[in-house]
């Protein structure tokens, strides 16, 4: 479908707010999905919404055949509830569709709900779908898969291998920074070359992000990037020393604090070109796919999501 035939979000909002056409996908193999999946259905249908289905999905090989047995009800808002993984699996599916993506924030993290500014607790974003309004958002590209969030290279890739299940359902957010604490002493930096509108930049680091939403871990990463204006971000934690970076994740682990990315080593871009050496695996979203080189873009506006009515809509 082009841009051309999908409706006016104006439109969109209205048909939601009308007719309800809603469909319901909820992980509960996520870190608060089975604990909360009555809860969810329950608090939708006392928003007076009738889901055309409700699903749970507890194994995630089954997540993209449930996804499109969702959309199959042909519903306006598609409901989905997990994980910043499940909700990029979620992106893929709805991008450049007639059909707005309403988000259940489920997860540990919840980067890309709290990217949309919308409530992290369940009867607030509930609430969204009865009150908000159908914006659109831009899309990342990496190789030729989507991301909602983030493409990581480096020390996070291996974090994302080894953060325990039940240390992330303890812990929430530090579950990540604490790990990357027992690998930083051996890992070892990579050069990084990224090549944007002609220019290379290169850099030495032991983790690298390229990021369309504003939130990495569950911290925001800047108030001067949005998941809306159009650009890439890529910028690296730390540097090629180990201790300053150790330094960092330890008070990202214990504060949350970041500076924003005004005051720090950032390129900014539609496209960039990632070279790195020695060549590397990216995590893309959650998912450790691809590997360098790689080119990532964004696709303005090439999704659609419920947001609060506040969330300023480029």
């Amino acid at each position: 479908m082009t841009m051309s035939e999908l409706r006016t979000k104006a439109e969109h909002t209205e048909a939601i707010l009308r007719d309800r056409r809603v469909a319901v996908v909820v992980n509960t193999r996520s870190r608060r999905g089975r604990r909360h999946y009555f809860e969810v259905i329950e608090q939708i249908h006392n928003l007076g919404i009738e889901p055309l289905a409700e699903l749970s999905v507890y194994n995630p090989k089954r997540l993209r055949d449930l996804l499109d047995t969702a959309l199959a009800t042909k519903p306006d808002l598609l409901v989905v509830g997990g994980g910043d993984g499940t909700l990029s699996s979620a992106v893929r599916h709805v991008a450049h569709r007639d059909v707005a993506l309403g988000v259940l924030p489920l997860g540990t993290t919840n980067n890309f709900a709290r990217s949309l500014g919308l409530p992290l607790d369940l009867a607030g974003a509930i609430r969204v779908f009865a009150t908000g309004k159908v914006a659109d958002i831009d899309l990342g590209m990496a190789g030729d898969r989507e991301f909602a969030n983030l493409a990581s290279f480096g020390v996070s890739v291996e974090v994302a291998g080894k953060v325990k299940p039940w240390l992330k359902r303890v812990l929430g957010r530090p579950a990540y920074p604490l790990t990357a604490l027992t690998i930083l002493p051996n890992h070892k930096p990579f050069r990084a070359y990224i090549t944007v509108e002609g220019q290379r930049h290169e850099l030495l680091t032991h983790q690298l992000n390229i990021a369309n939403g504003r939130f990495h871990g569950g911290w925001q990463v800047a108030k001067d990037i949005s998941i809306d204006n159009g650009l890439l971000v890529a910028y690296q934690l730390g540097s090629g020393k180990k201790l300053r970076l150790l330094g960092e994740t330890l008070l990202r682990a214990t504060t949350g604090r970041w500076r924003s990315l005004a005051g720090g080593p950032f390129v900014v871009g539609r496209e960039m070109y990632l070279e790195t050496d020695p060549p590397m695996a990216a995590d893309v979203d959650g998912e450790v796919r691809l590997r360098t080189p790689i080119t990532l873009r964004v696709v303005p506006n090439g999704v659609r999501v419920m947001v609060p009515a506040s969330f300023e809509d480029r």
